[in-house]
């Protein structure tokens, strides 16, 4: 048999109209009604406070205002749709049928994630770019055995190279190579004695207590993930109204000058490469064109994300309050 879910609520004339139409229908076509209050979830009652009453029909949804005409129509075609899906769906179909009678703990699960997502992201990016803090304090601290560990793990998203790292608890924040040519700033390879082109060992170094201890990030991958969760408070405290910033948006402040900045400089330092000249980056540029890129990423796909998860929270509230209802 159809089922037919109204959302309503106490005291709506518009609610008990619909009723009487749907009670009208059921001769000709037969269903089994479901009454939603959505005071009983606060997601429902988010999405449908303004929009009541409202029928599921099958896939088909039919907001206020609404005559029987089109209350028909609707219920027509949701019936037709139902018995397709039952002369062609086969086993499939009746178990997709079984599965929306009984809340499995896979929907409580998606449900409580959905409701909560926002904030478990936030909690990662803040301990992912925290940790990368923790592996230098954790060495100034004299435990080397607790932050190597976060060294190998980070390396092995991050190049990790000491000309391109912030450093704690040093003379200086950064050691650049000479090629960057930052004032007042004294280079890598002065401050340590060692080559700035042997990547491997600047890649291991670590640090001292004179230059001080390396964050296990580079600066650009800090600014990226630092930015990402500037973002996302800046979505939870604006309660997720943030729209999505549009992708030509994203492309040009986002990914155009990180890209611009990284593969100038990686071009001009391959062997043989001769349109421009040899080019190293700044702390400065690297943690902004970083700072860009996460900053946009997390605007473009945050909104994006909630959309997502809105669509799941409210298919499964509503389904949690239907079967509720019908106990």
């Amino acid at each position: 048999m159809l089922r037919v879910v109204l959302y309503s609520r106490e005291n709506c004339k518009l609610c008990d109209q619909a009723k009487e139409d749907l009670a009208a229908l059921s001769e000709d076509i037969s269903h089994e009604l479901v009454i939603v209050d959505i005071s009983s979830d606060p997601v429902l009652l988010a999405e449908y406070d303004t929009r009541i009453p409202v029928i599921e029909a099958g896939p088909y949804k039919l907001e206020a205002p609404f005559d029987e005409t089109k209350l028909r129509m609707t219920l027509g075609a949701a019936r037709d749709t139902a018995r397709q899906k039952q002369e062609f769906g086969g086993e499939a179909q009746r178990a997709r049928e079984k599965r929306s009678q009984s809340i499995s703990q896979a929907d409580r699960i998606s449900y409580w994630f959905s409701r909560r997502y926002l904030f478990a992201l936030n909690l990662f990016l803040f301990l992912y770019v925290g940790l990368s803090f923790l592996a230098p304090v954790l060495m100034k601290a004299s435990m080397p055995g607790l932050a190597r560990p976060i060294y190998f793990a980070y390396g092995a998203v991050c190049h990790q190279l000491a000309f391109r790292s912030w450093f704690l608890f040093g003379d200086q924040p950064a050691y650049p190579r000479e090629a960057a040519g930052v004032a007042e700033i004294v280079p890598f390879g002065q401050a340590t004695g060692g080559s700035e082109e042997d990547l491997l060992a600047a890649r291991s170094y670590i640090g001292d207590e004179g230059i001080g201890y390396k964050v296990a990030f580079c600066e650009r991958d800090v600014a990226i993930y630092a930015a990402m969760f500037m973002f996302g408070l800046l979505y939870a405290i604006s309660k997720r109204k943030i729209p999505a910033l549009p992708w030509y948006m994203w492309f040009l402040i986002g990914i155009f000058p990180i890209a611009l900045d990284g593969f100038s400089q990686l071009l001009s330092q391959l062997p043989g490469f001769s349109l421009w000249d040899y080019r190293e980056s700044t702390p400065f540029l690297r943690s902004l064109t970083g700072a860009l890129f996460g900053f946009t990423t997390a605007w473009f796909g945050f909104p994006v994300m909630e959309e997502t998860m809105s669509e799941t929270r409210l298919l499964l509230a509503g389904k949690f309050a239907r079967l509720n209802s019908g106990d």
